[in-house]
C-alpha cells in the first residue's frame, strides 16, 4: 500500500472561526491507516474544536478537508439512551444503516473488543462511569469506520478506572484498516496510545512527530513548557529546560541548590530549588531536606534552546 493509499484524512490550512475569532489557525494534519494519533494541549487551545472540524460539524473560514472512507466520532459526554447497553451500540449501528441482522453480532464484538460483553444486558443508566466509557466506544467501534475520532475519551474518570481503560484500549484502537485520532489530557496517556503526538497552542499545530521525539525532545521552549519542562538553567549554550525527572540529588553532584519549597506527593516530596542561572525541582526521597537547606545535585540535558529567553521569576 503507498503512501498516499495509507492517508485517510487530510487537512490543508484549516481554519475555523467561532463568534468572530480564530480558533484554529491553518492546521495541516494527516492520518493514516494503522496509526493513532494523541492530540495534546492545554485548555483553550483548539483541540475539541480540531476534531469537530475534521468530523464535519463546524464550518470551516479558510482550508481544505479531504476524506477517504467512513468517519466516526465520539464527543466527551457518554449520553447513552435509556436502554439496555446492546440496544445502545445496535441503535448506533441502525443510524449508520447497517442492515438489521448484522446489528447483533457487530455490537456484541465490540463490547467484547472493549471487555464489555458482560454489560450486554444492564440498563444504561446502571452503569459507571468507566462502563457507560466502555459502552460509549463500543458504538464507535460498532461502526468499523475508516477514520475513529475520539474527544477525550479517558476524562472525567478516576485514576483507577481510567488506567483501566487506557489498558483496555490501548491494542483496540490500533487497526491496519483504520486511522484513530483522539484528544488525550496528559503526555502519559500519549506515550501509552499514540503513533505520533500533536502539541496544539493557540489553534497552531506546535509540535508533531513520535511521542519520543515530541515529548523528549520538544522543538519550541513553549511546546517544552507545556510538556513539564519547569525548571530552568541558562549558560554560556543558551537555556536549558527540564523536568523533575532530569534532576536528581546528590551529595558528589556537580551544582549547589537552595530549597525554596517542598510540597509532599506520593511516597516522595517534590523540591523546588534556587540556584545561580535558574530555578528546578525535583523529586526526592521522604522525609527530604527541609526549606532553606543547601544540596548538591546533577542534572541531565533537557531540552537545550540557543538564545531562548529564560521566564523571569
Amino acid at each position: 500500500m503507498t503512501a498516499d493509499q495509507h492517508r485517510v484524512l487530510e487537512a490543508r490550512g484549516l481554519t475555523v472561526r467561532r463568534r468572530g475569532a480564530e480558533v484554529l489557525r491553518g492546521v495541516d494534519l494527516e492520518l493514516r491507516r494503522a496509526e493513532v494519533t494523541a492530540i495534546l494541549g492545554p485548555n483553550g487551545a483548539g483541540k475539541s474544536t480540531l476534531l469537530a472540524a475534521l468530523a464535519g460539524l463546524l464550518p470551516r473560514a479558510a482550508g481544505s478537508l479531504e476524506c477517504h472512507g467512513r468517519l466516526a466520532s465520539a464527543g466527551q459526554t457518554a449520553a447513552l439512551a435509556r436502554r439496555p447497553v446492546l440496544a445502545n451500540v445496535e441503535l448506533a449501528l441502525a443510524w449508520w444503516g447497517v442492515p438489521r441482522g448484522e446489528r447483533r453480532g457487530r455490537a456484541l464484538r465490540a463490547l467484547a473488543a472493549l471487555g464489555a460483553e458482560g454489560l450486554a444486558g444492564r440498563g444504561a443508566t446502571t452503569l459507571s462511569g468507566g462502563e457507560a466509557r466502555r459502552v460509549h466506544l463500543a458504538r464507535v467501534l460498532a461502526v468499523e469506520p475508516d477514520v475513529m475520532l475520539l474527544d477525550e475519551p479517558f476524562a472525567g474518570l478516576d485514576p483507577s478506572v481510567r488506567s483501566e481503560l487506557l489498558y483496555a484500549v490501548a491494542d483496540v484502537l490500533r487497526d491496519p484498516h483504520r486511522a484513530t485520532c483522539l484528544v488525550v489530557h496528559d503526555r502519559a496517556e500519549a506515550w501509552a496510545l499514540a503513533d505520533r503526538v500533536v502539541v496544539l497552542l493557540d489553534g497552531r499545530v506546535a509540535a508533531s512527530g513520535a511521542p519520543g521525539e515530541v515529548l523528549e525532545r520538544p522543538p519550541t521552549p513553549e511546546v517544552a513548557r507545556f510538556l513539564g519542562f519547569d525548571g530552568e538553567l541558562t549558560d554560556a549554550d543558551g537555556l536549558r529546560l527540564l523536568r523533575p525527572g532530569h534532576v536528581a540529588l546528590d551529595p558528589a553532584g556537580p551544582l549547589t541548590a537552595r530549597v525554596t519549597r517542598r510540597v509532599l506527593v506520593e511516597d516522595a516530596v517534590r523540591l523546588e530549588l534556587e540556584l545561580p542561572g535558574g530555578r528546578l525541582s525535583c523529586h526526592a526521597p521522604l522525609p527530604g531536606p527541609a526549606v532553606g537547606e543547601e544540596v548538591r545535585l546533577r542534572v541531565a540535558d533537557g531540552a537545550r534552546f540557543a538564545g531562548a529567553r529564560p521566564t523571569r521569576f
